[in-house]
């Protein structure tokens, strides 16, 4: 019987040990799909098993298990058989903690010394992973498991029924022999030399379920094997009979030629001892006279697994290894399986092996992987002697690992890091790689006694630690490679290598700052971890480096110690590996050489560490770097870079995804090469690549691609740590030799940063001429990339914009942040190298983005325009660079001219983004900051004014671009991401954990899909960049994170907006001041030139700008410090020329003074002091200024949400007080001339809180606005002001018709004082020119000459009174006319308009003009029967109740929107009074009878509102004909009350009477407010007989109105018929008819009346005929009955009518005269009704 407990199992080990398990570290491994789970939120659980029961041996299958399961379910009788077993097993599962302590390794070893012996240890389970794991072994373990499974001894003879095996791992035969290697558990000693199996009762055919764990010795012989002895255990001990009895033996030997036997054992069991020397045979060998179980068949079923770093497990790998070390040794002849290889045949076998390295198993090959790189280099670097000959293998060796490197980036693409580059090689190229120990006999440090030179002796063991946490560690802490996966140190060994590696001594530095920061490869797209480092650790030319083994150990990775070294240097063999490497990949060809370019980074890498430990050893780091490296192995690296770029530049269509690698691998070892080599030849290189390039481009017909790869190519070798040095910042533009002369570290010191910059042609510094460029090689290449790609003429670029501005931009932001340039000289010097940036960027002015147009519908203010950016020839990037491209860098993409960057007067410019933009704006003002001021005015000196424009509209651009957006912009932002769906969410989370692979991700990230690169320059590496701004720390680096992958939290915290806003805000304040600077410069330049004043009026435009965006409190103070010098200096530049300007200027000062920051407040009110009193000393009248306050401050109240005239008050109060204590104006009328516009502007302040008050109530706010500009008809720039603001205010609440009448008036009031300054005949008169469009212009008449005139200083001095403000007016009415659909106002708009263009012969205006009359007319056709067009709904509105304070007993009519119904203004009006007043206070009218004062409560507020429809006399319907002229100039309206004398509302007919209300208004509408007093009432009562003569007209309207539709709609027609003529009809013709035909009146004035209606119904039947014939000729034959019920209805109507339509009053009808016999035409008299 087998005892087990029911937990689920994992099939039976047979199962589960199928699959070759070979022994493995448990280092973190990729996993994907289902099997990754996550267990950070894993809370700890605790299962209890109590239920045991006792199951037979034979029905332990999983069916078995899973049927008793199902069983266990049923309340069946089954449970209660089984008989329990009483045992408890509990199992705690948690998750492990980030540092368990007190670990043990499977080895049983302590990981760290135990501080507390009696503390529970934490022991590390061996894995046995159920796929593959690719860990190379970097750390020591011998293990082997043993698993005996079954026994069958149903035929041996003899009592073996309770049977147990002994298993012992021996060194001999004898039973002494027995090695104390066996793994105890938990309760015994720690090593046993035997183990143990359960016991299986009266089971001659036992299973067995141990695990035996072993400690392999490290050398194993042929006498170590594994013996197996199977007892009967005795449950009844009887006297004299032992308690355990061998009934059998059995073995395995451990080495089976020289390897280690493991896997599935089926062994024969022997029942007597084994003979001797049994152990080196195997059980299957029939011995002889021994005796056999079951006659020597196999019983015994056991299996053998290892775990080890010592036996590989793959014949071929053994094999390799075992030649190599026998060549190590000199052991001839060699023993492989059962081949003996002799001395003579071992280079044959050597190769063989060589090349079946490629058909081993992977896993042991990436088990192994670093011995088997180290072997294969050995081979490389000391071919072996064999028979006294010296055999070369290199070639064999690279073609091996070429085909090794492949297959590992083939099969193992989870593990490249986001460069495309294996994390195994990667790691072993940094961490394990080093030159080998070349001298043969020199003993050997590696594992195993296998030879070589494997350093895992440097290594700390890290297996001893979770699998989980290297490689979170590692990320952690790695100083230089962050991206390693399997790194093997310990945290303290990479903490201590950090903590090394930081002391590194520059003091003789070029720049004397402390040491460089690491690369972290996280923000580097590139395949250099390592070589980067070493190479730009390397000592540079432009400075000597004191070299320490700390700062190598950063170089080189780990290194090994220099003991010994000057031996060892005595013994290198003459072979070096970069030099062989380098050797054999330039003559390889075919599939190996494609192999080698696939991974050409792992090469490069290997090639650079072997170059750099070469230096290292031969102390030849300081020798001069010509004399570093032969000639030949010079020539080989510049073939082997000829090649492939020639490859890049053949391929780059074909393999796109090889190339890209190809290309950053290539460009990431030129970049280590200028850190070891001689820096004029790897310039030479780069040349040579480029000339490559520019020939191929040449013949493309779509470039992009290939200048893309150019400028990933550039981007990684600017990203050198010296790059700035390697620019030779500080020397003159005078033409070297080579592009960039080498001179050696040590002698290079006199390049220093004290060179003075002497007068040299301050352009050539500008310009991308070829002095600069031959100077500043790498600058020059980057820059000549940008103006290239920028160039609005280069075909098919477009796309690579964000590339390359994306790299200037980093580059920039490398250079700020990097200490060793952090200070200001040194910092003007890198600034020198990009000075021809701020050329390109003028250059690209008409394509940026437009940041402006957020401010103002207008966009920027261009100085000049588009067209006029041609007419200058001087462009800012000289005729010679074309020349210089070719040969050099880039090739003539269109022409010559093509590199001037002009732009082609009638081309489109292709718009960058605005991310772009933003960027090349940085980049702009960061050189603009650091570049040397007095260099930045000697070339502003030199430019022209044309020139000049353009640096300031870039200016302008620049203050718009960087506004403080605030807080709310940024959480409006997170909140929209925010909304993003979760399958966005799970995408990210998908790209961030990286189930994409990881080169997927990198190709797609080369393309641009997922965000630009950065560059890995030395900044980048620094954790804390320093700030940019100096003046309150700013920090620039948040917006220099474009780069940034997208994988951040989609929905960030509170604090996170607020850190953002404060950069934001920093950044806005920084970027304002460097504008300020360059402005003050732009002024100094003005002031010493006196030829450029005309550009300082673009200067003040942008200060202007600057002032109205969003500014902090810093920037202010600085800006009205500038400000008023400005103004100081160049007074007249204000008051005279640009007069606008000073009005927007007062605008922006007044705005300021209504800050609620006190400094902001006394800086604007202090400016704003000055300009009075400067305008005051130039005239002795500073009535413009006064004037412009004065409409400022209108139009700030007017239009401003957010204005506080509280703290205004108190500028105003500070102005006076400076004006008092004025000591030198203190005797003129200065002081009551401010005294008087304060007083002024205190009036106009009041408004402002009256008006604040309305803000909810837009019609009382119109109302006062209007007052407010009433009160200024003596003012016409104020009340022109007024007018506008009121215009604003109507837009907002697109209410266009009003809107365009406030500036239809703003227009007639301009035209009046127009006609008064300049007497042009084609200018309108005067306002009388307007009252076509509205009757109500005549209001804008002038005030008499006596009260103002125009020709009066201050008095009309507007922008809006010229030709060019009245022409914009009339424009912008046309518009708002436009959007309110009154087409036929646009008409007459244009009337004034057009004469005034063809008196200027503007063609190109007058064209634009009849387009838009066309498109006006065509509207009017297709909308004639107007109804499409809805104009407004009109309301009569009283308001009673003293509540209503001055509204008390007024009426207006309201005009609301289209289609605005009674109940929705009533719910309007009672809401918002509700809300004023108390909802239980405002009561609405129901009716529109009039109301009687003395009946309302005096408490109340009532509102009685009507709707009202426009009314006009008969005489006016002639002229108002269209729809909308019965909708336009309205100003008499109509409602119509019911009534019957007893007071009810409806009574009979003879008793119903109707009140008709006919209102006039005092202006007519559309008019510049949306309610208008009414001024007149009058009622007129219409009698019964009246209202029945009414509506029978209105019957027969609609029947002539039906009949005569086209075209016809036969329900209308049904409709109208069925309430005329059905029998049906409450109140219908017929009643109308008795009720007052039936009887002639009795009073003689009712005669008229009778005979009306009488007349009406005549109408009335004969339409009802007319009607009922048009109906039968529409139907249908199944309305047929219908028709004829309608006209038998009609029948009986017309014969009930017939008597009452024909009795005529007789008196109506009487002779005028007798009448006589004869009849005589002359003498008839007309007919004359008379009075009877």
């Amino acid at each position: 019987m087998a005892w087990s407990f029911l937990c689920e199992r994992k099939g039976s080990w047979s199962e589960r040990r199928n699959s070759s398990i070979v022994g493995r570290r448990s280092l973190e491994r990729t996993t994907s799909g289902d099997d990754a789970c996550n267990l950070t939120s894993f809370r700890p659980a605790t299962l209890t098993v109590t239920n045991f029961f006792k199951q037979e041996g034979d029905r332990l299958s999983d069916e078995d298990l899973y049927k008793f399961l199902a069983d266990m379910r049923r309340p069946s009788s089954v449970l209660r058989r089984l008989r329990p077993i009483t045992a408890q097993l509990k199992i705690d599962i948690s998750p492990a903690p980030e540092n368990p302590h007190y670990c043990l390794t499977p080895e049983l070893l302590q990981v760290k010394l135990y501080p507390d012996s009696r503390v529970r240890p934490t022991r590390e389970i061996l894995e046995f992973p159920a796929r593959d794991v690719y860990v190379p072994n970097t750390t020591y373990r011998n293990l082997l498991y043993i698993y005996p499974q079954s026994l069958n001894f149903a035929n041996r003879q003899g009592s073996a029924r309770n049977i147990t095996v002994k298993v012992q791992f021996m060194y001999g035969e004898d039973p002494s022999n027995a090695m104390p290697v066996i793994f105890g558990k938990s309760s015994c000693s720690e090593f046993s030399k035997e183990a143990y199996t359960a016991v299986v009762y009266h089971n001659r055919s036992p299973d067995f379920h141990e695990e035996i764990k072993v400690k392999l010795p490290a050398t194993l012989t042929d006498h170590h094997h594994l013996l197996f002895t199977f007892y009967h255990v005795s449950c009844q001990q009887k006297q004299n009979t032992p308690l355990e009895t061998p009934v059998g033996y059995t073995w395995i030997p451990m080495l089976q030629n020289g390897r280690l036997k493991t896997g599935q054992f089926c062994l024969p069991v022997s029942l007597e001892k084994p003979p001797q020397a049994y152990s080196v045979l195997s059980p299957e060998v029939p011995l002889p006279g021994m005796k056999w179980v079951d006659n020597h068949k196999g019983v015994f079923n056991v299996e053998v697994v290892a775990v080890s770093s010592i036996h590989t497990q793959d014949p071929y790998l053994d094999k390799f290894f075992a030649l190599v070390n026998a060549l190590d040794e000199h052991m001839f002849p060699v023993r492989i399986g059962d081949m003996r290889i002799m001395e003579n045949n071992l280079e044959n076998e050597l190769k063989s092996s060589i090349s079946a390295l490629n058909t081993s198993q992977l896993e042991p090959v990436v088990r192994f992987l670093h011995l088997l790189l180290d072997k294969l280099i050995l081979l490389v670097v000391r071919p072996p002697v064999i028979a006294g000959q010296i055999v070369n293998l290199g070639q064999a060796s690279f073609e091996a690992m070429a085909s090794i490197i492949n297959r590992l980036h083939k099969n193992l693409e989870g593990n490249h890091d986001q460069h495309g580059r294996n994390s195994l090689l990667a790691s072993y190229i940094y961490y394990v790689f080093r030159l080998p120990n070349t001298y043969p006999n020199s003993s050997s440090p590696g594992p195993g006694g296998l030879g070589g030179s494997v350093h895992y002796a440097t290594m700390a063991r890290s297996a001893v630690r979770p699998a989980s946490l290297n490689l979170n560690r590692s990320r952690s802490l790695s100083n230089s490679n962050p991206d390693i996966s399997g790194t093997p140190t310990s945290p303290d060994d990479e903490v201590r290598s950090i903590i090394g590696s930081k002391g590194l001594d520059r003091s003789n530095s070029w720049v004397n700052t402390g040491g460089p920061k690491a690369a972290p490869w996280g923000s580097n797209p590139s395949p250099s971890a390592e070589s980067t480092q070493a190479m730009d650790r390397s000592c540079n030319r432009m400075s000597s480096h004191t070299e320490t083994s700390s700062f190598l150990q950063t170089l080189t990775g780990r290194l090994p110690t220099k003991k010994g070294k000057e031996d060892e240097l005595e013994k290198l063999s003459l072979l070096l590996f970069h030099e062989e490497l380098a050797l054999q990949w330039v003559v390889c060809s075919g599939s190996v050489r494609e192999s080698a370019l696939q991974q050409a980074w792992f090469f490069f890498e290997l090639m650079v560490k072997s170059m750099v430990h070469h230096l290292y050893f031969n102390d030849k780091l300081d020798a001069p770097r010509k004399s570093r490296f032969p000639e030949r192995f010079m020539d080989d690296i510049a073939a082997l870079v000829s090649t492939i770029a020639s490859d890049i530049v053949s391929r780059f269509q074909k393999d796109t995804e090889m190339v890209e690698r190809l290309n950053t691998s290539l460009a990431f070892f030129l970049n280590d090469l200028l850190s070891v080599m001689d820096r004029g030849f790897v310039f030479s290189l780069i040349k040579s690549c480029y000339k490559q390039v520019s020939s191929k481009l040449y013949s493309l017909p779509n470039p992009s691609v290939l200048v893309s790869l150019r400028l990933d190519f550039l981007r990684i070798i600017c990203s050198h740590e010296h790059y700035v040095t390697l620019n030779l910042p500080c020397s003159l533009l005078t033409p070297p030799a080579s592009p960039s002369p080498s001179v050696s570290s040590a002698t290079s010191q006199s390049s220093g940063f004290s060179t003075n910059v002497q007068d040299q042609k301050i352009a050539n510094m500008f310009e991308l001429s070829v002095p600069f460029r031959q100077q500043h090689y790498l600058a020059g290449l980057v820059l000549t990339e940008l103006a290239v790609i920028l160039d609005p003429d280069a075909e098919g670029l477009f796309g690579l914009h964000k590339k390359v501005i994306n790299m200037v931009h980093n580059l920039l932001s490398s250079h700020d942040s990097d200490p060793r340039y952090s200070d200001p000289q040194i910092k003007a010097r890198v600034a020198m190298l990009y000075l021809p940036l701020i050329g390109i960027i003028m250059e690209t002015v008409p394509q940026l983005y437009d940041f402006t147009e957020t401010h103002n519908q207008r966009g920027r203010p261009i100085c000049i325009a588009p067209d006029d950016y041609e007419s200058e020839s001087g462009s800012m990037i000289s005729q010679t660079v074309a020349m210089a491209i070719a040969g050099t860098s880039v090739p003539q993409l269109t022409r010559p001219g093509s590199f001037l960057l002009t732009s082609t007067s009638g081309r489109q410019h292709t718009t960058f983004s605005a991310e772009s933009s933003r960027s090349l704006l940085i980049c702009l003002l960061w050189v603009l900051k650091n570049a040397d001021e007095t260099v930045l005015q000697k070339w502003f000196t030199d430019l022209s004014v044309l020139q000049l424009n353009r640096l300031l509209d870039l200016l302008y651009l620049c203050v718009s671009c960087f506004e403080y957006k605030g807080k709310k912009v940024f959480e409006r932002m997170n909140s929209l991401t925010f909304k993003k769906s979760k399958d966005m969410r799970a995408k990210l989370e998908e790209a961030i954990l990286g189930s994409i692979g990881a080169r997927q991700e990198m190709v797609r990230r080369s393309r641009g899909q997922l965000g630009t690169y950065t560059i890995a320059s030395p900044s980048e590496r620094s954790p804390s960049g320093s700030a940019f701004g100096s003046q309150e720390n700013l920090r620039w680096r948040k917006d220099m994170t474009h780069w940034r992958q997208n994988t951040e939290k989609l929905d960030k915290s509170r604090a996170e907006i607020e850190h953002e806003a404060l950069i934001d805000g920093n950044l806005a304040t920084e970027a304002n001041l460097i504008i300020l600077d360059t402005l003050e410069i732009v002024v100094q330049t003005v002031s010493v030139t006196e030829s450029k004043e005309s550009i300082l009026g673009g200067v003040l435009k942008v200060l202007l700008h600057s002032m109205a965006c969003n500014q902090s409190a810093v920037y202010l103070q600085h800006c009205f410090a500038t400000q008023r010098a400005l103004v100081s200096k160049f007074p007249e530049l204000l008051f005279e020329e640009e007069t606008e300007q000073c009005a927007d200027l007062c605008l922006r000062l007044l705005r300021h003074c209504s800050s609620s920051i006190s400094t902001i407040r006394s800086h604007a009110s202090a400016s704003l002091y000055l300009l009075m009193r400067q305008n005051f000393e130039i005239g002795n009248n500073f009535a413009r200024v006064k004037m412009q306050v004065t409409m400022s401050l209108s139009s700030l109240v007017g239009t401003s949400q957010n204005f506080n005239e509280e703290f205004l008050r108190r500028s105003l109060k500070t102005i006076l007080t400076y004006a008092e204590e004025d000591l030198e104006l203190r005797e003129t009328t200065f002081p009551d001339q401010v005294q008087d516009l304060v007083f002024n502007l205190h009036m106009i302040l009041s408004d402002t809180v009256k008006m604040k008050e309305h803000q909810e109530d837009p019609e009382m706010l119109i109302d006062l606005m209007y007052r407010i500009a009433k009160g200024y008809q003596t003012s016409p720039d104020l009340r022109l002001t007024w007018l506008q603001n009121m215009a604003g205010k109507h837009s907002e609440r697109s209410n266009h018709a009003e809107a365009a009448q406030c500036l239809v008036h703003s227009a007639a009031l301009v035209a009046e004082y127009l006609s008064m300054l300049e007497d042009r005949k084609y200018l309108p008169v005067g306002c009388v020119t307007f009252q076509n469009i509205s009757s109500n212009v005549l209001e804008e008449s002038a005030v008499s000459d006596d009260v103002v005139s125009p020709d009066e200083e201050g008095i009309c001095s507007g922008k809006y009174f010229t030709e060019s403000g009245l022409v914009g007016l009339l424009e912008q009415a046309a518009a708002s006319f436009s959007m309110a659909g009154m087409y036929e106002a646009v008409n007459e708009v244009y009337k004034v308009l057009i004469p005034v263009h063809e008196a200027n012969r503007d063609a190109k205006k007058l064209s634009t003009i009849h387009g838009k009359l066309q498109e006006a007319f065509s509207k009017i056709v297709h909308q004639s029967t107007g109804w499409e067009r809805m104009f407004g709904t009109y309301f009569r509105v009283g308001f009673y109740g003293t509540k209503f304070g001055d509204l008390d007993e007024q009426e207006f009519v309201y005009k609301e929107p289209a289609i605005t119904k009674l109940a929705e203004i009533s719910h309007r009006l009672e809401g918002f009074y509700g809300e004023r007043f108390g909802e239980d206070v405002v009561e609405v009218i129901k009716d529109s009878n009039p109301v009687d004062k003395c009946k309302l409560d005096p408490n109340k507020a009532y509102i009685q509102i009507t709707y009202v429809e426009p009314y006009f006399d008969t005489y006016e319907m002639k002229d108002r004909i269209t729809y909308f002229d019965k909708n336009y100039n309205l100003r008499r309206f109509m409602y119509c009350t019911p009534f019957t004398l007893d007071g009810r509302a409806h009574g009979e007919l003879h008793e119903q009477f109707k009140r008709k209300t006919i209102l006039t208004t005092s202006h007519a509408f559309p008019y510049i407010k949306t309610r208008v007093n009414v001024t007149h009432k009058e009622e007129i009562i219409l009698t019964p007989i009246e209202v029945a003569i009414e509506d029978m007209q209105k019957k027969t309207q609609e029947l002539a109105f039906a009949t005569h539709q086209d075209p016809a709609d036969p329900k209308m027609l049904q409709m109208v018929l069925q309430g005329s003529v059905g029998t049906t009809v409450n109140q219908g013709p017929l009643e109308v008819a008795q009720v007052f035909l039936s009887e002639i009146p009795s009073d003689p004035k009712l005669f008229r009346h009778h005979n009306k209606l009488r007349l009406c119904f005549k109408d009335f039947t004969k339409r009802c005929e007319d009607a009922l014939r048009k109906n039968k000729s529409l139907i249908g034959p199944d309305q047929k009955e219908y028709q004829r019920e309608l006209e038998r209805n009609y029948h009986r109507l017309k014969e009930a009518l017939q008597p009452l339509i024909n009795r005529k009053i007789p008196q109506l009808y009487k002779a005028v005269l007798p009448v006589t016999c004869h009849r005589d035409s002359f003498s008839r008299m007309s007919l004359r009704k008379m009075d009877l």
